[in-house]
């Protein structure tokens, strides 16, 4: 029902615009890396096939030039923080009237970034610190690191990676040496945990200690 919400805001912006659709992450890059002239993407957080933000960074990896607009029903100013500090050009919840949808997509055409309304009166600090520092290694990956880093998080082992990616285990093995290097850990679990760090979970527990901690010092 949403998408079809989201096709009229469209078509009211951009009525002889061409949309395309996918119902995953990887459907969706196979479906843009066979598509040229691309003017916008619209992104779900919630996407099969990724967790937290680690789609953004897939998809800005990809197609860097591309405007990226994030569609979501999570309203937590840190998730929201984490997803502009990737770079995206806009964030727009699913609880949006049509109007605003279709408001906010005109806005990222004419080359402005969108973001909700209460989000500007509860902006957090960009991220600074740990948080910061693991985005910026995360975009050392490569798009198969990140492919690969995913379903580790999923707990698929190599073999498993292998047969889905359609590469040899020698190659996983090869990734997975990279992707410990680059994050600076140790074992594919420590690299696990440092994933889980950008997630939904951890940011909005985040944002809810913030909170706390102010409440407190109030």
């Amino acid at each position: 029902m949403f998408r079809e919400a989201l096709e009229g805001a469209l078509q009211m912006v951009a009525p002889d615009a061409e949309i395309l659709q996918a119902i995953s992450i990887d459907g969706a890059l196979e479906l843009m890396s066979a598509t040229s002239g691309l003017d916008l993407i619209l992104l779900d957080l919630s996407m099969p096939g990724t967790t937290g933000l680690s789609g953004i960074i897939r998809i800005r990896k990809a197609f860097p030039k591309i405007p990226v607009v994030i569609v979501s029903g999570h309203q937590d100013p840190q998730i929201i923080s984490g997803a502009l500090s990737l770079g995206v050009a806009g964030y727009i919840l699913k609880s949006s009237s049509k109007q605003d949808l279709a408001q906010s997509i005109g806005d990222v055409l004419r080359g402005a970034v969108c973001v909700p309304g209460a989000y500007r009166s509860t902006r957090p600090q960009r991220a600074t610190g740990p948080t910061q520092d693991l985005i910026k290694r995360l975009h050392d990956l490569t798009p198969q690191q990140l492919r690969v880093l995913e379903m580790l998080k999923r707990g698929l082992q190599n073999k498993q990676i292998a047969y889905e990616l359609k590469i040899s285990e020698t190659t996983v093995k090869v990734h997975v040496s990279d992707i410990l290097r680059k994050l600076n850990v140790l074992s594919r679990t420590k690299a696990i945990v440092e994933m889980s760090r950008i997630d939904f979970a951890t940011l909005a527990s985040e944002g809810s200690r913030a909170k706390h901690d102010r409440a407190q010092s109030e």
